[in-house]
């Protein structure tokens, strides 16, 4: 009888990845970035353990947003006291904190529980092309404009047809 694998917590392997944003759609890159942050490219995902890797994304004040989303995308949040609505658009927020819309859209979706709390804590967004994880190897990780990973870090264009 064959029985179903299930990773154990103390068995992951983390990875380190860096990803350019350069470009990118927002949506698009988010999903990948999730998809990592959860451990779902790995055969040994394991809905239930934490199997994801850690993702360090740079550039994040040239990531792409298309239509007229720059101008009418709104984000909300609440101070918590009455009337305490506060709206920013996403030409604001683009220009002020970048790193903040990356994290939101790649927060928003993970899970709403422990565990996506612990995935999101993996993810490293700067808004430069530098960042101080140099000492944990990232492995450069492309990104297409249509969203595909390119896993050997090259940005080639193998695969896509004749």
């Amino acid at each position: 009888m064959r029985t179903t694998f299930m990773a154990r917590p103390q068995d992951v392997q983390r990875q380190w990845y860096v990803i350019d944003a350069d470009g990118v759609p927002l949506g698009r890159l988010a999903s990948q970035i999730a998809k990592i942050l959860r451990g779902k490219h790995k055969p040994t995902y394991t809905p239930h353990v934490d199997t994801g890797d850690h993702v360090i994304v740079v550039n994040a004040e040239k990531v792409r947003l298309t239509g007229e989303k720059l101008n009418k995308k709104v984000y909300y949040r609440h101070t918590g006291y009455p009337g305490g609505l506060k709206a920013i658009t996403a030409r604001r927020l683009l220009e002020t904190r970048p790193e903040r819309m990356i994290e939101l859209a790649v927060r928003r979706m993970l899970p709403r529980t422990a565990l996506g709390r612990r995935q999101f804590r993996k993810l490293h967004v700067y808004r430069g092309p530098e960042h101080p994880h140099g000492a944990q190897q990232p492995k450069p990780l492309a990104i297409r404009p249509d969203g595909t990973p390119v896993w050997d870090g090259a940005a080639s264009t193998a695969g896509q047809g004749a």
